[in-house]
Formats: C-alpha cells, sequence, structure tokens
C-alpha cells in the first residue's frame, strides 16, 4: 500500500490537480501508477504527520483527478 505523504483527506483532495507526494512501502515492486486508481493511507508514524486516513486516488497522466 502507497503511503501518502499529506497530514489529512482534506488536504490530499486540496491538491486534485498536482501530482501526488507519496511513499512506496512495497517490497515487490513499484505501485504506483501514472493512470488508475491508487489506494493508500497515511501512516502517521511514517510520515510523522497529522492522523491516519485511507482514500483511493484517480490519476491521471501524473496529475490527482479525484480522492474518494
Amino acid at each position: 500500500m502507497l503511503v501518502f505523504d499529506y497530514e489529512s483527506k482534506k488536504q490530499l483532495k486540496a491538491h486534485i490537480g498536482k501530482p501526488l507526494r507519496y511513499i512506496e512501502t512495497s517490497l515487490f515492486g513499484q505501485e504506483y501508477k501514472d493512470n488508475g486508481i491508487l489506494t493508500g493511507a497515511n501512516r502517521p508514524h511514517i510520515t510523522g504527520k497529522g492522523r491516519e486516513f485511507f482514500a483511493n486516488v484517480t490519476m491521471h497522466n501524473g496529475i490527482i483527478q479525484s480522492v474518494r
């Protein structure tokens, strides 16, 4: 699962139209892709930011299109 580098889901939504800030955690290859739906979470013990949340992020050409 990707770790989103944002303090809250609200802050992540505020970055729609911009590239995604994330940390790869998979031992089996990259999970990030420029197009499609990415599932991830903020893990405060890893990022040192905010509170834990989970989200699905729709990406198009490396830009955030929507956050659910």
